[in-house]
């Protein structure tokens, strides 16, 4: 190959590369506030659906401060590998406080990480939970997302959960999903450590 040609050739290739990374940030750009967006609204949407007593929601800053501080000692509660995400406190028309709003995870999940979010009320008692984000094994664990099995949390006031295939005979036991027991412990301890951190850290 002549040197001109290979010159021209590495101009070109340049040129390209060029374009392709102004064109790849221009989109990126574009979309990044859209979807930012619909997070924000995915997130509102699911305080709602687990609080939908409250009337609007604000961050606790103190208690976004405690998670930062415990977030090691939240790992060692006997949860698995849980922690808190997010806590915002949810508030009535007149913008009393009610209650709490909580995103918290447990990696331990079969298919990875599982995020939810969690309300409860002034009196511990889980007012609800709804999925942020979830990659179960479809007819096994994502059976999760079915109301026969998540509407079990709501209403029950208890210090913690825990999953029974022999069928829940009191309010602090929750039944599994039918061949999905690793799903079930993984949202129920997601639900625990939220539990756990109000009754703890939110004054």
């Amino acid at each position: 190959m002549k040197k001109g040609g290979f010159i021209k050739d590495a101009i070109i290739l340049c040129l390209i590369t060029l374009i392709s990374g102004v064109s790849l940030g221009t989109v990126y750009e574009i979309t990044k506030g859209p979807i930012a967006e619909a997070k924000l609204n995915a997130k509102k949407k699911a305080y709602q659906e687990v609080f939908s007593e409250a009337g609007d929601f604000k961050e606790n800053a103190d208690a976004m401060a405690a998670i930062t501080e415990n977030s090691q000692a939240l790992t060692e509660l006997g949860y698995g590998n849980v922690g808190v995400d997010e806590v915002n406190d949810a508030l009535d028309k007149d913008g009393n406080v009610i209650g709490h709003v909580l995103i918290t995870h447990s990696k331990d999940g079969y298919g990875g990480e599982v995020q939810i979010t969690v309300g409860i009320d002034k009196d511990l008692k889980v007012t609800g939970i709804a999925f942020l984000t979830i990659a179960e094994t479809p007819g096994l664990g994502m059976r999760a997302k079915e109301p026969e099995f998540y509407t079990q949390f709501a209403g029950k006031q208890v210090d913690s959960f825990e999953v029974t295939k022999t069928g829940a005979s009191s309010d602090n036991q929750i039944n599994a999903i039918s061949g999905a027991t690793i799903t079930s412990n993984a949202v129920t301890n997601a639900v625990n450590v939220a539990v756990y951190f109000v009754k703890n850290y939110i004054k």
